[in-house]
């Protein structure tokens, strides 16, 4: 049998959470300020933003399930 290094599951799933969380909020906000004092954004920063607030709400709604309880139940 393989030997196994203790994962602490609980702390990542709170972590990647909180990651995914924190991208979704972080592309948000730099986008509503962008718009606020820029105005009309280039294509690719507007893309690069959707998908990293799509890339945060799928992390964070994906982590919490892999690591909250798929993981766990595997050992």
């Amino acid at each position: 049998m393989a030997s196994h290094r203790a994962i602490d599951y609980s702390t990542w799933t709170k972590r990647s959470f909180l990651f995914g969380a924190g991208l979704f909020a972080l592309a948000a906000v730099i986008e509503l300020l962008a718009h606020a004092f820029v105005g009309q954004l280039p294509g690719w920063e507007e893309t690069l933003l959707l998908d990293a607030e799509i890339l945060g709400v799928l992390i964070a709604l994906i982590a919490p399930i892999v690591f909250g309880i798929v993981l766990p139940l595997t050992e």
